[in-house]
This record gives structure tokens, sequence and C-alpha cells, in this order.
């Protein structure tokens, strides 16, 4: 009877083995055909049966992670890492994107390390460089004003353009789309684009489908139009004219079209040169001249899972190459829909570079034919999952897309204002208060770096815009008057504020000879011991002398560096040498012709007080005589 109970249990246990063993191979069948969510349901009752493997593990991870369900892929990828086993270094990215999707960052972070050590990996390199990434996202966060838009559905609503006064959008819903054909990947019908109108105040409202000739019974999605709204270019799978084309492992790819607006109706759709039935091409943008189409693509040469690139158009319409925008904006990671604004800024969706989770919106400059590093754009845009789809208008209205929690669908649309406030002031004389026009006024950030300046009105009237929640100063400058500056403390709200600003007049004569220094109450230029760097104290008091010698065109000045009495006097003069030229170097860097200017070191020659060799004396002592002057040397 043992032996019997035990040839029965053996038996039960390889039927139930070959059990799963066939519903794992269905499930993989559907894997493959990128038939996730049937594929998600085999995998999770297999799993719940108390099966684990690697393979299970990995693919019902990556079916969660390609479908946007970043919670439910990071307790697939938490179970596969618990089963110890070595996997490829890939996975340790992917599960630490997830775990910023459910807020746990420091675990995401120590995956993060672990990833960077196993590759050669953008992404991990990003990640040494910058670990604490999150106090730089914060510094961004508050630019955007956040609201909903009423036209979001149970289902996928995303990409947002601007054609003219109205918005094109892409939507998998049922109610106006033409066909009734559900998408295997999604079990939702295949998107359709949507136009819906848009008042005076951004508000959207009487939701329509966009067009018979575009919209076929396969995706449409992300458009782009033409500023005279005679063209347009958008995302489709590969079907057209009736004809759908497969790429060699059977799959029906994107391409981008390019439709023309003839007597009201889209036509001409044609298959951009560049595309390929082995590669997707999609989500194309348009440059401010519309000379350059920008795109994303998984073509050859592609650094990751998707690419920005760009290929220029020429006044006949005729594409050139498409040239990779190279590794400053892609990674190993997805980079897509791009989006350039009228002042030529490119924003993007990442995954690849540091983010919140999830695909997140990042901002560059574009400088000819180079890129400005990437910056996130914070919160509340981007989020813990995915963000994508930004589009701004020149009046600062915009919309994006996200799956993020408390949404109404697995994607909608956002809309935003970015938070632009007004700094307006006049600039008069302190004591007669007459207006003080053609005065020189300054805007600078919280660090003291210069973002702006102009000149005030005949009417002593200046204007700023300033970005909300940050803080501000404004110097006001005019010769023969003393420089005056104001802090402007950060502000939350769009709108204006008063800020006027008042100078005082020079009431003491500036001679040859003169300490400037002195005369205007400007502090001593200090150094750190044995150091000859401009330190950031030091920097705000040249600011000062700057202002001055800009009042005074035709003054030169001599600059004249001190040391204190330790080490040899040889070191010390050339210690005060290399401070003096130090301090010439950054006023010149800052507008002041070299011609107006003389450094020379003193050395310990001209000490202020005792602390001479072999004097005992305070650090505080020493250091005043580690000094500049500026002295007048001429008028």
């Amino acid at each position: 009877m043992k032996t019997i109970y035990t040839l029965l249990y053996i038996l039960s246990i390889t039927c139930c083995s070959f059990g799963q063993g066939v519903k794992l191979a269905k499930a993989d069948k559907k894997y493959e055909k990128y038939a996730y969510i049937d594929a998600i349901e085999i995998y999770e009752k297999v799993a719940e049966k108390g099966y684990k493997s690697v393979d299970l593990f990995q693919k019902l991870g990556n079916a969660y992670y390609f479908n946007g369900n970043l919670d439910k892929a990071a307790k697939s990828y938490d179970a596969l890492f618990a089963l110890n086993e070595e996997v490829a270094p890939e996975y340790y990215f992917r599960y630490a994107q997830t775990l910023k999707a459910i807020g746990n960052y420091e675990k995401s972070n120590q995956y993060m390390e672990l990833f960077a050590a196993k590759t050669n990996d953008s992404r991990g390199k990003l990640f040494l460089q910058n670990k604490n990434y999150l106090n730089d996202i914060d510094v961004n966060t508050g630019k955007y004003i956040l609201d909903t838009t009423n036209i979001n559905s149970e289902f996928y609503d995303y990409g947002p353009s601007f054609f003219g006064n109205k918005i094109v959008f892409t939507s998998s819903r049922s109610d106006g789309n033409q066909y009734t054909k559900i998408h295997d990947w999604t079990k939702q019908t295949f998107t359709d684009l949507f136009i819906v109108s848009m008042n005076a105040e951004g508000k959207l409202e009487q939701v329509e489908n966009f067009s018979k000739t575009i919209n076929t019974k396969f995706n449409e999605s992300s458009p782009v139009f033409t500023k005279d709204g005679k063209t347009m270019y958008f995302t489709r799978n590969n079907y057209n004219d009736g004809k759908k084309r497969k790429s060699d492992d059977k799959v029906i790819l994107e391409k981008i079209y390019k439709a023309e607006l003839v007597n009201n109706e889209w036509t001409n759709i044609t298959e951009l040169p560049f595309s390929n039935d082995n590669y997707k091409t999609a989500h194309p943008a348009l440059s401010p001249d519309e000379k350059t189409l920008y795109f994303a693509s998984n073509m050859p040469g592609s650094y990751g899972n998707s690419d920005l690139y760009k290929v220029s158009i020429d006044k006949n319409g005729k594409f050139g190459t498409p040239e990779n925008l190279g590794p400053t904006i892609n990674t190993e990671g997805r980079e897509t829909f791009p989006f350039i604004d009228a002042n030529n800024n490119l924003f993007f969706a990442s995954d690849g570079h540091l983010g919140l989770g999830g695909l997140d919106i990042f901002e560059t400059k574009v400088n000819g034919k180079s890129f400005e590093k990437p910056i996130n754009i914070g919160k509340p845009v981007n989020s813990t999952k995915d963000d994508f789809g930004y589009v701004v208008n020149s009046e600062n209205l915009g919309f994006f897309s996200s799956n993020r929690d408390g949404g109404k669908g697995f994607d909608d649309i956002y809309t935003f204002k970015i938070c632009t406030h007004i700094i307006s002031g006049i600039i008069t004389d302190v004591e007669t208060k007459e207006i003080l026009p053609n005065a020189k006024v300054m805007l600078f950030d919280d660090k003291m770096t210069i973002i702006s300046e102009t000149i005030a009105s005949e009417k002593g009237i200046y204007q700023f815009k300033i970005e909300c929640n940050k803080k501000y100063y404004v110097r006001a400058s005019k010769e023969t008057y003393d420089t005056n500056e104001k802090s402007f403390d950060a502000v939350s709200t769009i709108g204006t504020s008063t800020l006027d600003l008042e100078l005082k007049r020079n009431v003491f004569p500036i001679e040859v000879g003169t300490d400037l220094a002195k005369l205007f109450n400007i502090s001593i230029i200090y150094f750190d011991l044995d150091k000859w760097n401009i330190r950031p104290d030091a920097a705000e008091d040249l600011e000062k002398i700057i202002q001055v010698l800009h009042q005074y065109p035709a003054m030169t000045i001599a600059i004249r560096s001190h040391t204190d009495c330790r080490q040899t006097h040889k070191y010390n003069e050339q210690l005060s040498d290399k401070r003096a030229n130090s301090t010439l170097e950054f006023i010149v860097k800052n507008g002041i012709a070299r011609n107006r200017l003389t450094a020379k070191g003193y050395g310990e020659t001209q000490l202020l007080n005792n602390c001479s060799d072999n004097i005992l004396c305070s650090e505080e002592e020493h250091q005043k005589n580690r000094r500049s002057e500026f002295i007048v040397v001429k008028m």
C-alpha cells in the first residue's frame, strides 16, 4: 500500500507539472504576440498554484511593465528577485523603476546601484553621477498649475496636439470609434484620433471622431499639424490603402504617415520614406520653422528601446536622412513623444533619465545641432507613473498624458498653465523722489546668478517675467548713484507684483587714489587660506565693483591683493599675484574691458595689523590681511 500511495503521489505531481507546462506554453504564445492581458491571466493562475520560475516572473513582470501597470509589475519582479537566481541586468533597472512607482525610492536606489555595477549602461552612469537627483527635481517643482480635463473616458486617452483652436487626441473609447476591432494587447478597441473644441479659457468640449479617411480599423495616434492646418503627420500601424504589412517576425509595427487637407477632406495619405516594416517610427513633432521633423524610433543604430531622431524637410517637402539626437538625449531606455515649443525647447518623455518613476517629461534647449543636458520638469506634471505627450502653446497653456493614480481611465489627458509672475516697479531718487529714467536693472536668482537685465523706461519703469515658487533679487544702478538691491520672495500664483527701488546719489567725490571698497562701503574681497579662487561671498561683492565700473566707463582701477604672513615671502608674493589676477579675470568675464584693469600682488608686505612672522594671531586676525583693494587710477 505504501508503494501504491507513493506512485499515486508521483503521478499527481507529474500530471500537475504537465498541466502547468501546457498553460505556460499557451501563455508564452500570447506573450510573444504582445497579447499581454491574456498572458497575464494565465501566468497569474499558474503562480497562484505555487509554481515559481525565473522565466514566469520575468514575463509576468514584463507584461505588466509594458502595459504601464507598474504597481503589479513591482510585485512580479519582487517575486523574481526573491528566487535569488541570476537574471539579466535589465531586470534590475525595471525593478528599480517599478519600486519608484510604489514610492519605495530607497530600495529603488539600491537596485540602481546593483544595475550600475553590472553594466556600462548610461542609465547607471547617470544615477552614479547624481544619487541625490530627487533634490534636483524638487528645485523644478511648482512651475506648473495642473487641472483635469472633461474629455477623459474609462479607456486610453492620450497624445494631445494643437490644431488651430482645437485639440486632436488619441483614444480607444468605443463611443465614436468607427470600428469595434479589439486590440490583443489592451483588450480595448484600436485607437482613433478624436477632435475637440477649445474655448477662450482653454476648456475642452464637443468631442468628435476626427476623420473617417485618417482613422482605420488599426491604431492611429499622436498627430502634429503645420501652422496653416493643411498638412498633418501622424502615427498608424503599418496599414494603408487597405493593405497591411508585417515585419519579418510577423508583427504589424507603427509608422509615420503624412496627409494633406484638400477641400476639407484629409487625403493623399503616404508613408514617410524613412519608415520600414522591420522597425517602428512614431510620434512626430515639428520644429517652429517646420523645417525639421522629430520622431521616436528603434531603427538600427538606436541606443535603446526607443530613441529620438530628427529629419530635415526641404522647401519641396522632401525628407533628408534621419539623425539620431545622440547620447545627451537618448539612453538604453525609452525616449519618446518629442515636442518642440515656440522657443526651440525640446520636451520628451523618458524612463532612461533620472525621474520619479515610469516615464517622466524632460526639457532641453536646442542649440543648433547640439542639446543641453535634459532637465526633469518636476512635479506636479511628473508623477511616480507614466507621464508623456507634453504640448504647450505660446500662451503657456498646455496638455499632457498620464496614467497616474486618481485618473478616470488607463491614460488620461491633463491640462496645465505655466505659472509665471510679473515683477515691475519704478526707479526713483531716494531723497527727491524724482523718477530716474534709463537706470540699469538686473534680475538674479537665489544663487546670485544673473537671469535677465533691462533698462528702465523714460518713466523709470522696469519689468521682469519670473517663474513661480522661486526667490529672486532685483538690482538697480545708475551713474552718480549708489547701487541698490532688493529681494523678491517666492510666489505661487500667476499675477503681477510691485517692487520699487530707490537710489541714493553719490555725495562723495571720486578721485584718483580713492579705494572703491571704502568709498562705496563694499566688503573686502576675502580668499580662503592658500587659495585664489573667487568665493561665493566674494563674487557678490565683486558684482558691486563691476556696477561702479559700468557707471563710470572712463574709470580705470588697480587691483591690489594681499596675504597674511604665513608661508614664505616668495610663496605669499606668488599667491597674492594669483589672487589679483583671478579677481581681474572675474571682472573681465562680467563685461569690463581688460585695458581698464591692472592687477598686482603685494604678498605680506602691507599687513593691516601686527600679525607678522612669529606673532601668534587668531584666524580672524590673519584673514583681515588676506584682502583685495580697488584703487582708482584714472577717471
